[in-house]
């Protein structure tokens, strides 16, 4: 985050960050306001009032780093408006959702080339943790960008150890889960695959006695952020989730991941379980 982070505060005009999950936005928001940075962001959960005055503070230039949700462009004249404002850069976060051959494709990033060139063809930068050279290759095509100088840092995260547990049904599978929540101590993200597995994981958990909470795409907002400040603010010892979570999110001392089912992709994987240790201590993937 901070290599678009930094750069728009030192920008003249505006900074828009495309950013495809509103808890994602909402904690990188969150955390920048509480330092005292101008940020913002608009999304499904404003009202038409609440949109018209982010944008009008954006204009005025009290606003530097407005984050929005790619589909916001799909109608309207959102683009145009920035344009006026003078973008000085746009940042395409979790750029892996451009590429069809990423763990999260989502076609309204499709049209960010036209989003670009409606905001004027600011400079640009794509930012992602799990980018296979395909899906490199992917969001240059996508965006248009003219030989990017593309970064690639390592990928080995030291502080990580990875476990595979066997077991031969879900009851087993819940045992285990119960059993390795109570041997690891901290916080903990349990990835399901299914809306009704979480719920049902969740269950079983507050079952025996470990406090949990249920995040998935189905809540509404004002109880997805409920869920979400809970596991921020360690009301919760653990949140079960569907991978719409975590992505992005920045909490630094979650201390396992537990994949109760197995993610599609090796991407898809190292993204859920990179959720872990992100304070570089010691951390459990099981």
């Amino acid at each position: 985050s901070l290599c678009y982070q930094v750069p728009a505060l030192m920008l003249p005009g505006l900074t828009v960050v495309v950013s495809p999950l509103i808890s994602l936005m909402k904690d990188q928001v969150d955390a920048l306001t509480a330092r005292g940075l101008p940020a913002a962001f608009i999304n499904s959960t404003l009202t038409g009032a609440q949109v018209s005055d982010r944008l009008s503070r954006a204009a005025r230039g009290d606003i530097k780093l407005l984050y929005v949700a790619p589909e916001r462009f799909d109608a309207g004249t959102t683009a145009e408006r920035m344009r006026a404002m003078g973008v000085s850069l746009l940042a395409v976060d979790e750029a892996h959702c451009i590429s069809e051959w990423g763990h999260d494709f989502r076609p309204s990033y499709l049209r960010m080339r036209h989003v670009r060139e409606r905001l004027g063809a600011p400079p640009t930068v794509a930012l992602t943790a799990t980018a296979t050279p395909e899906v490199r290759r992917d969001i240059a095509a996508q965006l248009a960008l003219r030989n990017p100088m593309i970064i690639v840092t390592g990928f080995d995260r030291t502080n990580l150890h990875y476990h595979v547990l066997p077991t031969r049904n879900d009851t087993e599978k819940d045992d285990a889960l119960v059993q390795t929540l109570r041997e690891h101590e901290g916080l903990a993200v349990v990835y399901a695959s299914t809306r009704r597995n979480v719920e049902r994981i969740a269950g079983v958990l507050e079952r025996a006695r470990i406090s949990a909470t249920a995040y998935h795409a189905g809540l509404d907002d004002a109880h997805r952020h409920e869920v979400q400040d809970s596991f921020m603010n360690e009301d919760v010892r653990a949140i079960v989730a569907t991978n719409a979570f975590g992505m992005g999110i920045d909490k630094p001392n979650v201390r396992l991941v537990v994949h109760h089912a197995m993610p599609g992709t090796l991407e898809a994987y190292y993204q859920e379980a990179g959720r872990a240790g992100r304070d570089g201590l010691h951390s459990e993937c099981v």
